[in-house]
């Protein structure tokens, strides 16, 4: 308890830090929503005979469930009383007079029925696991492409976190519907079938005893779902805020270690992971109320059985088989009953879990490729047209307005913050241009663009002469390649990392590539070459050979423009010389663009177009920019002299000789 005080008042005491809620989380669900139940089973279709060959089982397995208290019935009421029996079943006449001959029949047909229970148990549960898994298989691939084909605005408005519970836990949830929920009922309830009818058959007067508790059952079974109810919800939201919560801090764990901040990032974890506790631990309660006040009930109902059963076989009413069985029917009864009430939080996590996967499901991207795509001439000439831009969400009003809108008015829209305000521009086939301004200007924001990541309002762009809206993603993609400031690596091998899945990339062209980009002898320098695995991340490797092989990586699949985003500004002096020869050699042949802020990649550049506050303000040369003494020439005092000072234009003999000293 002191240590429960003790986190409580810590917990109250800070500032409530837990990712924000998403709307998602508070989704509850239904014990069972027909609309989405429906959807559901259209993933069960192409295991149909699977699914039909359980259901089959669980039938037969039902029936063969409740044989064992009418066998002992039997076996009581022939041989082992002296009271003939006044209504002999069908059974009792086919067996052997002889008592240890048919008792010995009764109890090859008990272990029967207990075998073949067994059997179907085992088919029932391989199938519908192997289906749960199947179906698993296919929705998680299915939610998989379908995140991979969202735009990265998408991405801005759903943390990681929550998409990784929808691929894991929300489908763990549907699995678990699958392979114990909806058929498992069915089993329940199938057995709970059967019980009643054989009961009302032996004396319909001890059957009304049995149900006699049923409505303080079902009452209790109420107030039990409620609690759970609103329990589950806080459980799925707990859940959710500590996956988001776990992904952002284990991803920043560098930044949080060098500002000190491990006891803030433990105390906020422990305020998110107490929600969860405490989430969880009054389900717990609930739990351990419920369970024993059913068996209170079903042993009162039992109670009532030995009293008026007992006192109905002692005046010859019912037989003592028929007592036995009932009591044992009454034991049996109220088990199913139990299990529904936990098959229904089964299928209410279900019901919520596949609410949230579908609404995924059904977020349609909102970046498509055009039925009739149009295929550029591969030029690599990119031209901007009057390009209006902001990342808001435009409703169709707005949109509306913006479409027949002029330059002077779309400046005067109030509730639009534009990004880019009127920007035009031609960069000509394998000509070299560079893009500064300072930060917020929009410079990243031009390169996205072009690549069609995000949708502009107002004007157009134009990529191998064709609109980038009219361009089929995959064909107007593939023509960029692209290294940016913070080069991404994923698990696997260098080799992979270059290649990127791409198979026609040869062997020699992989290592042709590095050598260009002057990685190579790193690579081979590595005990298995360009078969070194590489951790998450690229955590093994230092920024500047993440950021060759990420050059190496673009070279090799031989893109028709190039573009480089801040690619050096985060490397040493050594690996900038590297990158400088790599670029000379990259860059020949195909148009490129370069966003940087060191003088060295910019003074080379064939034009250099300057933006501030998201418009187009200066375009020319490195020189002729100088000349014009206007906002490039301002940059160039606050950043670029002391670097050109210090580096100056070294030719490509120069640095080769301070590479290779």
């Amino acid at each position: 308890m002191a240590d429960k005080k003790k986190l409580d008042d810590k917990t109250k005491a800070l500032p409530k830090k837990s990712p924000k809620k998403s709307e998602d989380d508070d989704v509850v669900g239904k014990a069972y929503d027909g609309r989405l139940m429906r959807r559901l089973l259209t993933y069960l279709r192409p295991y149909s005979l699977q699914t039909g060959l359980s259901a089959a089982a669980i039938f037969f397995k039902a029936a063969s469930d409740v044989m064992g208290p009418f066998l002992v019935k039997v076996a009581v009421d022939t041989y082992m009383t002296d009271v003939p029996n006044p209504h002999p079943s069908w059974l009792s006449r086919q067996l052997s007079p002889v008592p240890m001959t048919g008792i010995t029949e009764l109890a090859a047909l008990y272990l029967g029925s207990l075998l073949f229970t067994y059997a179907l148990e085992f088919l029932q549960t391989y199938l519908m696991q192997w289906t749960g898994q199947k179906i698993m298989f296919d929705l998680r691939r299915q939610i998989f492409r379908h995140i991979q084909l969202m735009q990265p605005a998408f991405f801005d408005r759903n943390p990681v976190g929550k998409l990784v519970t929808r691929v894991t836990s929300d489908v763990d949830a549907l699995n678990e519907m699958f392979t114990s929920g909806v058929l498992a009922i069915f089993e329940d309830v199938f057995v709970l079938t059967f019980i009643v009818i054989i009961m009302l058959r032996m004396s319909w007067l001890l059957a009304l005893l049995t149900l006699l508790v049923l409505p303080a059952i079902l009452y209790a079974t109420k107030v039990f779902r409620k609690y759970v109810r609103q329990s589950y919800r806080r459980q799925r939201a707990a859940t959710a805020h500590i996956n988001t919560f776990t992904q952002e801090y284990v991803s920043g764990m560098a930044v949080v270690q060098l500002f000190n901040r491990e006891r803030r990032a433990f105390d906020d974890f422990s305020a998110v992971n107490y929600e969860n506790k405490q989430a969880w631990t009054d389900a717990i309660f609930a739990y351990a109320v419920y369970y024993p006040v059913v068996e209170l009930l079903s042993s009162i109902a039992i109670a009532l059985i030995i009293w008026h059963g007992g006192y109905s076989v002692l005046h010859g009413i019912v037989t003592l088989g028929v007592l036995i069985a009932f009591m044992q029917y009454a034991q049996r009864f109220f088990r199913p009953i139990m299990d529904l009430s936990e098959k229904y939080n089964i299928l209410q996590a279900a019901m919520a879990a596949s609410e949230r996967v579908f609404k995924l499901l059904d977020t349609e991207p909102e970046i498509l490729s055009p039925t009739t795509p149009v295929a550029g001439d591969k030029s690599g000439r990119i031209e901007f047209r009057n390009v209006w831009f902001t990342y808001q969400t435009l409703d169709e009003a707005q949109m509306a307005r913006v479409a027949s809108a002029s330059n002077d008015d779309l400046r005067t829209f109030a509730d639009i913050e534009w990004i880019l305000c009127g920007v035009s521009f031609v960069i000509e086939p394998n000509e070299t241009a560079a893009i500064v301004g300072h930060t917020g200007a929009g410079k990243t924001t031009i390169t996205g663009l072009m690549m069609r990541f995000y949708d502009i309002q107002h004007g157009q762009i134009l990529v191998d002469g064709v609109d980038v809206r009219e361009q089929d993603l995959n064909a107007l993609r593939r023509r960029f390649g692209v290294v940016l400031q913070d080069p991404f690596l994923f698990t696997g091998t260098i080799a992979d990392n270059i290649r990127l899945g791409s198979k026609w990339i040869t062997d020699e062209r992989l290592e042709r590539a590095a050598d260009e980009v002057n990685v190579g002898d790193f690579i081979r320098a590595q005990p298995l070459g360009f078969a070194e695995p590489v951790r998450e991340r690229g955590a093994t490797l230092s920024t500047g050979q993440k950021q060759l092989i990420s050059f190496a990586r673009a070279l090799a699949h031989d893109p028709g423009i190039l573009i480089l985003d801040e690619a050096t500004s985060s490397v040493d002096t050594e690996t900038e010389l590297r990158v400088r020869l790599a670029l000379s050699r990259m860059i020949t042949g195909r148009t490129s663009v370069l966003i940087a802020h060191r003088l060295s990649t910019i003074q080379t550049a064939d034009s250099i177009l300057v933006m501030h506050k998201g418009q187009l303000r200066e375009r020319g040369t490195h020189q002729q920019l100088l000349a014009e003494r206007g906002l490039y020439w301002k940059l160039y005092q606050l950043q670029y002299r002391d670097q050109e000072t210090s580096s100056g234009n070294l030719q490509e003999g120069q640095l080769t000789d301070a590479i290779s000293s």
